[in-house]
């Protein structure tokens, strides 16, 4: 019989890229956990980890039982969700804060899920920016969970009484008016689109800033058309011809037909997605609220794999 624990376990060390930084992460030490992973390899009857006096890499194996333990765990807590739901006869009652992308394409997918009724979470939504939802995060403020994001080591920050998770990340792509004629998918170089008009986001925030710097690294400078901070419009205003435009994978989902996305490899930037949770609001429930929502959002987003590297 394989140990929970073991898998969650694994589950760490693939997403940290070593035993060392998943001891870290779940507060076990180092030993601990390649005890844990030993033992799973004896139950599992397979061979997990490539050992060397440097670190450790995992196997074709690992992999594999890494994307169904994640499955695998959810569905435990669903089932520990379910039990609670039906041992008390309640609904819990969870102030859910959001922002507006992650509100309009991923939640919606959730709760209209079959899932959805046996979490037995009766939730009320909240859908604003991140410093905003941040704001009503805080014991015996407005909000029990935010979902916020983070664009690099922009100035987004949140009280350290909170707990973070990870959920996923948001890939940023380029996009071009179709009528200029470059083929959707085309690989080009970011000094290539220097001479190009831009949508970019208004100068002094924090994701300005983050654009700005990852721009001027690839020797990009923008000759600015259009101020947007909203990437619908952004995408809308790309589509009848004002210029090209920086746009996360969740906006996309509302791509016009005018528009195509460029692969640009130099500009590689993501949101980083995380659930900000008050511990008194961290219940079996909310728990499986937070990973179904991750794993739809990975599913969405295709950032369920995770870097391997040590």
């Amino acid at each position: 019989m394989i140990n929970p624990v073991h898998l969650q376990t694994l589950l760490e060390v693939v997403r940290r890229g070593s035993f060392a930084a998943a001891a870290s992460s779940l507060g076990y030490t180092a030993s601990a956990v390649s005890q844990q992973m030993s033992a799973l390899e004896r139950d599992a009857g397979v061979t997990l980890f490539r050992r060397s006096a440097r670190s450790v890499q995992p196997t074709e194996a690992a992999l594999v039982m890494s994307r169904h333990a994640a499955k695998v765990l959810t569905d435990i807590d669903a089932l520990l969700a379910a039990s609670a739901r039906s041992d008390d006869g309640d609904s819990q009652e969870l102030r859910l804060g959001i922002f507006p992308s992650l509100a309009t394409y991923v939640l919606p997918r959730l709760l209209s899920s079959p899932e959805w009724p046996t979490l037995g979470i009766n939730v009320h939504v909240s859908v604003g920016e991140p410093q905003q939802t941040i704001g009503d995060l805080r014991s015996g403020g407005a909000l029990d969970v935010a979902l916020v994001y983070q664009v690099g080591q922009s100035g987004l920050a949140w009280p350290h009484s909170l707990n973070r998770q990870w959920i996923g990340d948001d890939n940023f792509r380029v996009v071009l008016p179709r009528s200029w004629g470059i083929r959707p998918g085309s690989v080009m170089a970011a000094d290539q689109l220097s001479d190009m008009p831009w949508i970019m986001h208004h100068p002094g925030t924090s994701d300005a800033s983050v654009i700005e710097r990852l721009f001027a690294s690839c020797n990009l400078h923008p000759r600015v058309a259009v101020y947007s901070d909203d990437f619908n419009a952004s995408l809308q205003l790309a589509g009848v011809g004002l210029g090209a435009a920086l746009v996360p994978e969740l906006a996309l989902r509302n791509k016009p037909d005018n528009v195509v996305v460029l692969d640009v490899p130099e500009i590689r930037l993501a949101r980083n997605i995380f659930a900000l949770l008050i511990n008194d609001a961290r219940t079996a429930r909310v728990e499986v609220f937070v990973d179904k929502l991750a794993s739809i959002l990975q599913e969405m987003t295709g950032t369920s794999s995770v870097d391997l590297r040590p």
